[in-house]
């Protein structure tokens, strides 16, 4: 591997996509597309409402989704990945994979 540790950029790339929930909104919106928020709430059904609505500003706030307003009543609140965030997809896929490894290096291991 060629990274100088000292100049090493992936705090940086954690510090977006690091958490509990961050990762799992992500893989929804990047497997169905835009989505309303209910229905982001509805497929994760242990996260809080504040929970959400914190990671996905969050998430805005880095230019990973973006949120669309409709102007009408009641409020229709629709996300989706920004291109730029689309370029998380093969990243997100590699630590799946590499956490299935893991679980199976556990239980080989007895580590757990």
């Amino acid at each position: 591997m060629n990274i100088e540790p000292n100049l090493c950029r992936v705090e940086d790339a954690l510090e977006i996509i690091v958490g509990k929930w961050k990762p799992i909104i992500l893989l929804h919106l990047l497997k169905n597309g835009t989505m309303r928020f209910s229905d982001l709430k509805r497929s994760i059904p242990n996260i809080t409402q504040k929970m959400l609505t914190k990671n996905l500003r969050e998430l805005e706030n880095e230019d990973i989704i973006e949120r669309f307003v409709y102007p009408q009543v009641p409020p229709k609140v629709e996300y989706s990945i920004t291109e730029y965030g689309k370029e998380l997809e093969p990243l997100l896929h590699a630590m799946h994979k590499w956490g299935v490894k893991h679980g199976l290096h556990k239980q080989q291991y007895k580590f757990i």
